[in-house]
C-alpha cells in the first residue's frame, strides 16, 4: 500500500482515534464545504442542489435519499453533486437520531395523536421483521413524514440562501482573482512571467 504506515497503530492509538480524530472533528466540514464552495455550476445550481439534500435528508426514507435528492434537483435545475454533498453532510448516522426524534415529536403535534396513541406500545422489532408496510405506515412513517416537513422547508430555505450567497462571493473573488492573473501576465513581457 502506498500510504501506509511504517509502524503499525497500537490498539491505545486506534481507540484514541477513534473517539479524537488526530485532524478533528471539523476537518470532514471543512472539506464538504471547500467541496461545495469549488463545484463549477451556477450558484444557483448549487444553492438548490444543497438544498435538496438537506430536505430529503429529514424524511424517514433512508435508503432512497439520494434518489429523492437526485429528482427535486433535477426538476430545480440543481447539481446532482450539490445534492450529494447534502445529503451526506446533514444525513448522517450522527444527526439521525437527532433528526427522528425531532420529525416524530413535530409529526404527533400535527397530527394531534398525543390522546390516540397514550397507553399504546408499538413493537418497532415486530413491524420491521414483517417489513409490512401498511402497518409500519400509521405509527410510524406518517407522523415521521409529516413532521419533516416544517423543519425540512425552514433549513432547505435557509441553507439555499446561506448556500447561494456564500458560492456567489467565492466565485466573484476567484474570477477576480483570475483576471488579475491574466492581466498580469499579459502585461508583463515574455521573460518575465511569474513563476506558479
Amino acid at each position: 500500500m502506498l500510504f501506509r504506515r511504517r509502524k503499525p497503530a497500537g490498539f491505545k492509538e486506534k481507540m484514541r482515534e477513534l473517539l479524537w480524530p488526530r485532524k478533528g472533528f471539523l476537518r470532514p466540514l471543512r472539506y464538504l464545504t471547500m467541496r461545495i464552495l469549488r463545484l463549477s455550476a451556477s450558484p444557483h445550481a448549487v444553492a438548490a442542489g444543497v438544498a435538496a439534500g438537506v430536505f430529503v435528508s429529514w424524511t424517514p426514507f433512508i435508503g432512497v435519499h439520494f434518489v429523492m435528492a437526485f429528482v427535486i434537483t433535477y426538476f430545480l435545475s440543481g447539481s446532482m453533486v450539490a445534492a450529494a454533498l447534502g445529503c451526506a453532510a446533514f444525513g448522517n448516522p450522527l444527526t439521525y437520531p437527532f433528526i427522528w426524534g425531532i420529525t416524530w415529536e413535530i409529526g404527533h403535534l400535527l397530527l394531534s395523536r398525543e390522546d390516540h396513541l397514550a397507553g399504546q406500545a408499538v413493537d418497532l422489532a415486530a413491524l420491521f421483521h414483517r417489513l409490512n408496510f401498511t402497518e409500519l405506515w400509521r405509527p410510524v412513517l406518517e407522523p415521521m413524514l409529516v413532521g419533516a416537513i416544517p423543519p425540512g422547508i425552514v433549513t432547505s430555505v435557509a441553507l439555499y440562501a446561506l448556500t447561494f450567497y456564500t458560492v456567489k462571493g467565492f466565485q466573484t473573488r476567484r474570477h477576480t482573482r483570475l483576471l488579475e492573473r491574466a492581466r498580469l501576465r499579459l502585461a508583463s513581457p515574455a521573460g518575465d512571467l511569474p513563476s506558479v
